[in-house]
């Protein structure tokens, strides 16, 4: 039995495409975005999803992509990133402004534009992956701490403006996974990415998205406002055990 629709963004790969397998393989009808138009595809065949090429910091193809959704009752906001581990002596303000491109200014323009679908839906719910660097800065983090930090205020003020009215709004802070997000943020250098998870065992997208299955399972009187997932290996931003 299909329990509505819901409507995954950055679902090329990680966590995005693990959530919408997750959701697909729970009975949603489940709508894909993303940049990446053939891998996009592919994810969406996999699984029988519809699809819609989706840039969120692009506010032309979020309409786009939101005006082609005529119901919504879930709404995972996954699309984000990190870019460079500079210090702030040496920050580039370009990858600044990206990371608050991607991870601040596209969460609000798909909450804002699917936030009438999901009230209509009689059961809306926003999921917004944030991450445990929006709780705790590190050398080198300052500009994804910024973004992530101001996502996470986002989140905590929409929890409170839709008090009342049918719709949850729950946040989902994962550690480290073993995704793209390493390699992304290193600019593809697939050694420093993977010096990240050696020694330890980090969590995978599929983690990440049981989680996120958990949450939007509940039924609607009962609202996860924060779930924080860490490997067993990870207990802050920056501590962990490397064997």
């Amino acid at each position: 039995m299909r329990t509505g629709v819901a409507v995954v963004t950055g679902a090329t790969s990680g966590i995005g495409e693990a959530t919408a397998t997750r959701l697909a393989a729970d009975g949603f009808d489940v709508v894909i975005g993303g940049r990446r138009e053939e891998r996009l595809r592919a994810v969406a065949e996999a699984i029988g999803a519809r699809w819609h090429v989706l840039d969120v910091t692009d506010p032309a193809s979020v309409d786009r992509f939101c005006d082609a959704v005529e119901e919504c009752r879930v709404l995972v906001n996954n699309a984000g990133g990190a870019l460079g581990l500079d210090r702030i002596a040496q920050a580039d303000e370009g990858e600044w402004r990206a990371m608050f491109e991607v991870n601040v200014l596209g969460t609000l323009r798909m909450t804002k534009r699917l936030l009438p679908l999901l009230e209509a839906s009689g059961d809306g719910h926003v999921v917004n992956v944030g991450s445990i660097a929006g709780y705790e800065p590190y050398i080198g983090g300052a500009g994804y701490n910024a973004a992530k930090f101001a996502e996470r205020a986002l989140t905590k003020v929409l929890r409170l403006e839709v008090l009342g009215r049918p719709v949850r709004v729950s946040e989902i802070d994962p550690g480290l996974v073993q995704t793209e997000f390493s390699t992304v943020r290193f600019h593809g250098d697939e050694s420093r990415a993977a010096a990240v998870y050696e020694g330890l065992t980090p969590l995978s997208a599929m983690d990440v998205a049981e989680c996120i299955g958990f949450v939007v399972s509940r039924p609607p009187h009962v609202n996860i406002d924060t779930l924080v997932v860490l490997a067993r290996d990870q207990a802050g931003a920056t501590t962990v055990h490397r064997r």
